[in-house]
Parts: structure tokens; C-alpha cells; sequence
């Protein structure tokens, strides 16, 4: 049991209550052999890796082929499936084919939108890695081709499937915390792997990686490999920290606070102080949000290692999501006149309000004062892992044909958000979201 401050009092935190995954719609269940769902993965990358396999984690799907752009990848994609695969670089090859339910797009963010597009014209269920989009407009193009061709598209930002930010909506939705005016997220690496500084693969080149299709509608450059690999430090072909950090805790407090548009400005702050190395995105951004009901401050440092978490401020109590483990705190505000301003009253006048005050405001019996007010903490077993239970939900919807939790709407938001965030860094001004124009401005 810990002790920590919430308003004037003390309040122990009991040890946190594990949750169980066993409640939430997205555990794995098993199915049959006739429900089988076949699958392909376009991208076979550090993501791209991890989403197969967690497809493959989940009962009744099949890997059946994969595309990327770099030779060695082929072989990985094959060791993960435990079977020899058709392999591509051209993705519309895997898309052409009739044995492919489902496919996971795990690419550069500005490949996303188009893949996402063609698969769904193609008659594909996509699972489409985080951010959605790489420029504001694509998003609303996703969401159309979702609706067209009746497509399952799901966003690949898992705490939207996360058994601890359900918890945390559930506390939120309760309405315990009173009236809630500000938000802060934090998300910060202090590792050059955490920072995207991945190594370079002996021996790439030209000869196995496909320079001109990674580059697609990105400006045309000269080969080189750093881009490839760590594409993510360039504006080019991602969004950054932004897009790489933001997106999972944008993700989070839109789903825990119901938020289904996006913020209305966007101010932010950062700089490269590091990383400086084969990179043009900053590696610190702090943004301040300017939502309708409250403000929200998002923070990712790549300079400094620090707890990931998210706190919503209420009036009556705070919600904090730090690391694996969500906690309300009450705030405990002691119930008390206000005796600073009375100074200025005369006696009589101040004797009389005190008395009215008091008379209003009973103390309670003696012996009835609790000695704290208990927090309630709730946390994830050990092993617990957000993204199979992401992916276990698209499937299910998949099947069902019933929306995603992380559809394209939702996805588009969150996106919007992160553009938002790296708009105003990269033009030192105020973004403003125009929902008319369907434009950043700024």
C-alpha cells in the first residue's frame, strides 16, 4: 500500500485489482476450421512483424502470402508463418489474389492511404497500422472507400482495444471525477531504438531493396538506405514522433473522454537536440490541445526517460493511466469557509456569515471523520498484450461485420490531431482545424 497526496489529505493507494481479460470482447476465442480467415501482409518490417504474428496468435487465420520491399524481409515472413509463402513486391499482386480475407498494412505512412484504398476496392478487410493517413485529405478518401465498398478497416492504435483504458472510460463515464478541464499525456524514449536509430542491414542495397516503389509519391531522391529503414525520421514519409508517439495517447484519452471530433487549435514547441543524425523530425514536442470541453497538453521527450501516462483533472477527482496500471484519486477538497477574504469584514458582519456558514455546513458526529479516503487502482496480468487483443477485435468484426472499434472516422481524428501537432511545430504558428473545409490552417 502507497501513500501519495490528492488535494489537502492523505490517500493509500491499495494494492491495484488485476483486470481480467477473459471480460473484454476482444479475448481470443476459438473457432472453427470453416471460419477460417486468410491473410496476406503488406509491409513485413519491425510492425509489420509484430501484427502478423499476432494475427497468427489468434485461433481460425492463416497467412497465405507478403509483400514487401526488401529481400531478407521474404525470409522473416516465412520464419514467423513456419511455411514457405508466395512473396512480392508489388502489393497489387496480393490483392489480385482470391485466397486473401484480410490484409495488414504495416508500410511507411505514405503508402497507407493508397494500399488501404485499393484493398478495399479489391474486396479486402484491412488492418491498417497507425497513423492512418500521412496528409489530412487522404483520411476522408479511407473513409469513403470504407463506406463504398462496404470494407472492415481498422486503425492500429491498440489501446483502443486496451482492457486498462476501458477500465479508465468506465471511471470516467461514471462521472466521479466531476467536471474534467484539463488532460496531459506524456510518452517519452530515451534510447537511440526508441528514438527510430535502428541499424542498417549488412548488405542493403539497391539490388534487393525497391528504392523508386518506397519512394512513390514521396519527392524523387537518390538511393539511401537510411531513409528506408528509419523512414520514420523523415518528413517524407512520416509523421514523426507525432505519428510514431501522439497517435497511441491521442488514441487513448479520445476513447476514454468520447471525443469524435478533433481539436479546434493546435499550438506546439520542440526542436533536434540530439538525434541529429539522418534526421529532419525533432526528437522533443510538447503540444498544447484546445478541445471544446478542455485543454490538453501532449508531451513526447526522446532525451529523457519518464513514465507513460495519462491524467484527466477533475473537479472531484483525478484519473491517472500511468504505465500498466490505472488509479482515481479524490480530490478530498476539505469543506471549509473562506477565511482569507473575511480579514477585510468588519467583526460583527464576519461573526454573522461564519455563523450562517456553519449553520449550513454541520461538522459532522465526533469519531466519524475518516482518517483517509481510499484510491482504487486497477492494473494488466502479467503478459497481457493490448495488440492481440486489437487484433483480435478486428477480427471478430471481420466475421461479424459489425464496425471496427478503431474505424476509419475514429482513425482519421486522431491522425487529423497528430497533423495538427506537426503543422503548428513546422510553421511556428497556431493550427486551426477548419470542419467545414475539412483543412488545417495555419
Amino acid at each position: 500500500m502507497r501513500a501519495t497526496a490528492a488535494g489537502s489529505s492523505v490517500v493509500l493507494v491499495s494494492p491495484p485489482i488485476p483486470l481480467n481479460p477473459a471480460e473484454m470482447a476482444a479475448s481470443p476465442r476459438p473457432h472453427p476450421a470453416s471460419d477460417r480467415l486468410r491473410f496476406a501482409s503488406i509491409g513485413v518490417g519491425i510492425r509489420g512483424g509484430e501484427l502478423l504474428r499476432a494475427a497468427l496468435a489468434c485461433s481460425g487465420t492463416e497467412m497465405v502470402a507478403a509483400c514487401d520491399l526488401y529481400d531478407p524481409r521474404f525470409i522473416a515472413a516465412q520464419e514467423y508463418a513456419h511455411k514457405q509463402l508466395p512473396t512480392t513486391k508489388d502489393y497489387r499482386t496480393i490483392l489480385d489474389r482470391n485466397d486473401v480475407d484480410f490484409v495488414i498494412v504495416a508500410t511507411p505512412d505514405h503508402w497507407h492511404a493508397k494500399i488501404v484504398q485499393d484493398a478495399c476496392a479489391a474486396g479486402k478487410d484491412v488492418y491498417c497500422e497507425k497513423p492512418m493517413t500521412h496528409a489530412v485529405e487522404d483520411g476522408f478518401a479511407v473513409i469513403e472507400a470504407a463506406k463504398r465498398y462496404k470494407r472492415i478497416v481498422q486503425v492500429g492504435s491498440q489501446r483502443r482495444s486496451s482492457i486498462l483504458y476501458a477500465k479508465a472510460k468506465e471511471i470516467y463515464d461514471s462521472g466521479i471525477l466531476g467536471q474534467v478541464t484539463a488532460i496531459e499525456a506524456t510518452l517519452d524514449r530515451n534510447t537511440a531504438e526508441g528514438v527510430g536509430i535502428w541499424p542498417i542491414p549488412p548488405g542493403a542495397s539497391e539490388q534487393n531493396i525497391d528504392w523508386t516503389t518506397f519512394l512513390g509519391n514521396a519527392p524523387k531522391r537518390p538511393f539511401d538506405p537510411f531513409r528506408f529503414f528509419r523512414w520514420r525520421s523523415f518528413w517524407d514519409y512520416g509523421e514523426g514522433v507525432a505519428g510514431d508517439l501522439y497517435i497511441h495517447l491521442i488514441t487513448g484519452y479520445h476513447y476514454v473522454a468520447g471525443i469524435n471530433a478533433p481539436p479546434a487549435r493546435a499550438t506546439s514547441v520542440g526542436g533536434l537536440f540530439r538525434w541529429k543524425e539522418h534526421r529532419e523530425v525533432p526528437d522533443m514536442l510538447w503540444t498544447l490541445y484546445d478541445y471544446q470541453d478542455f485543454r490538453v497538453g501532449v508531451r513526447s521527450n526522446m532525451n529523457n526517460e519518464s513514465p507513460d501516462s495519462t491524467t484527466f483533472y477533475g473537479t472531484d477527482a483525478t484519473l491517472e493511466i500511468r504505465n500498466n496500471v490505472v488509479t482515481v484519486y479524490p480530490q478530498n477538497i476539505p469543506s471549509a469557509p473562506e477565511n482569507y477574504p473575511l480579514e477585510s469584514w468588519p467583526s460583527a458582519m464576519r461573526n454573522e456569515y461564519l455563523q450562517q456558514w456553519h449553520k449550513a455546513h454541520p461538522s459532522p458526529s465526533p469519531g466519524s471523520f475518516p482518517a483517509v479516503e481510499t484510491a482504487r487502482a486497477f492494473t494488466t496480468a502479467a503478459g497481457y498484450d493490448d495488440t492481440l487483443n486489437h487484433m483480435s477485435n478486428f477480427l471478430e468484426s471481420v466475421r461479424s461485420r459489425r464496425p471496427s472499434v478503431e474505424d476509419p472516422e475514429f482513425g482519421n481524428i486522431a491522425a487529423i490531431s497528430c497533423h495538427m501537432a506537426n503543422i503548428a511545430y513546422r510553421n511556428q504558428s497556431v493550427a486551426v482545424w477548419d470542419a467545414d473545409a475539412r483543412k488545417i490552417k495555419g
